[in-house]
């Protein structure tokens, strides 16, 4: 970080006191916090994995067969209530099964949930969670998506992998976006290039204490907030002991001006909103392994095995589910979305248009770690549900096979 900010950057921040004050306009918490999510029915289809099955005496093959993007079947709640429930103490617990004995080449359940509304740019979302899911093997997020990926653009607020410590934040889009040097921010920063198709996005890594893992659940927990605005988009983190009373006392509104720097800031001097992001749904998920949390050279140092392409499958994924998964859940207080005015929510159809119509003229005040790096990238891009798998029936022996990477890559692009 510099000491001084560039001129260029202090303009971008000026007005930001215009547009300090934030209406609630959607809250997610209780007993309804379910209530405006769609839960997505099939296998994970956005985070490349390496571990090819044919099975020829009997097999449905559908795509994720072929190409396994990430080890886990995600299950509606009708099915799996177990998975996906509000606790006694009114908080959201959304988790991997840990219970189940998975054989080989099965894959484990999970939960992923799509938020019904897709929001403009003028909005700021404030997510507040006491666990979130870790260990090997889990890779968790809270992100969203604009509804013609990447084109709209991607924001990942919170992710992690395994027994990583601190949260990467990041921003996936097409290319042209770019992190900003000299930026006023508390994070460090990782990649700068933001283009999803040619590398893991622009990323930065929480520099706070106790922002992911272990430390975070021990600590309480902790707040995100995260401002998308045509001046750019801006996450702050705070654990649970600094979260300021602008947001514990946040009910109809909110106020950002006393937020100070934030963790990630991404002003749209070097990334042009309007054109790199469309309405944003909010997404989450957990994987297991996948193309970051399931890459070799990140796995095996901190959760073992053999180093195979499938070790994190077969050292983690498979048999008992207890105690790998033991930790593998979000437990969030609520998730509240506030906006320039109402009208920042919008559908589907209107998600397609762009994403400047309603925000207001102010900004914000505005990778590291050993396991932010990865060949394919960091998060679970991609706007799929799985709803265009195909299947394949073969028949005689049993074939067992790893795809290469370039494979992997290609049938990706293709099956997204």
């Amino acid at each position: 970080m510099k000491a001084a900010l560039s001129l260029a950057t202090l303009l971008y921040l000026a007005p930001a006191a215009l547009a300090a004050n934030f209406t609630l306009v959607k809250q997610y918490a209780g007993q309804d916090f379910f209530n405006d999510w769609d839960f997505t029915d099939n296998f994970d289809n956005t985070t490349n994995g390496a571990r090819s099955v044919f099975d020829t005496d009997e097999l449905e093959l559908e795509h994720a067969s072929l190409l396994i993007l990430g080890d886990i079947n995600y299950v509606p709640q009708s099915t799996q209530p177990q998975l996906a429930y509000i606790d006694s103490n009114q908080r959201a617990i959304i988790k991997v099964d840990n219970t189940s004995v998975v054989a080989y080449p099965n894959k484990r359940n999970s939960i992923r949930i799509n938020s019904k509304d897709f929001y403009e740019a003028g909005t700021v979302w404030v997510f507040d969670a006491v666990h979130l899911p870790y260990g090997c093997a889990v890779w968790p997020s809270f992100w969203t998506k604009g509804a013609d990926w990447p084109r709209q653009g991607e924001i990942d607020i919170v992710e992690g992998i395994n027994t990583q410590t601190s949260n990467q934040m990041a921003l996936h889009t097409f290319n042209g976006c770019n992190a900003a040097s000299g930026t006023n921010q508390k994070g460090k920063v990782g990649t700068t290039n933001c283009n999803d198709t040619t590398g893991a996005g622009c990323t930065v890594t929480e520099t706070t204490d106790n922002s992911y893992g272990a430390s975070f659940a021990s600590a309480g927990g902790g707040v995100w907030a995260a401002q998308f605005d045509a001046t750019g988009i801006y996450i702050w983190f705070w654990n649970r002991a600094s979260v300021p009373t602008s947001i514990t006392t946040a009910t109809d509104s909110i106020d950002i001006s006393q937020w100070g720097a934030p963790s990630a800031a991404y002003p749209s001097s070097s990334c042009d909103i309007g054109k790199f992001f469309g309405a944003q749904q909010m997404v989450i998920d957990i994987t297991l392994c996948g193309d970051w949390a399931g890459v070799p050279s990140l796995y095996q140092p901190v959760c073992g095995g053999d180093g195979a392409a499938d070790g994190c499958y077969r050292n983690s994924v498979i048999n008992a589910g207890s105690p790998n998964f033991d930790n593998a859940y979000f437990e969030i207080n609520y998730i509240k979305a506030f906006g320039v005015n109402s009208s920042v929510i919008t559908n589907f159809a209107g998600a397609v248009g762009s994403s400047t119509s309603n925000s207001p003229s102010g900004g914000s005040s505005g990778s590291g770690g050993a396991q932010t790096t990865s060949a394919g990238g960091s998060t679970q891009t991609g706007s799929g549900d799985g709803s265009g798998a195909f299947k394949l029936n073969l028949s005689g022996g049993a074939i067992w096979g790893v795809l290469g990477a370039g494979v992997l890559a290609l049938l990706s692009g293709l099956m997204l």
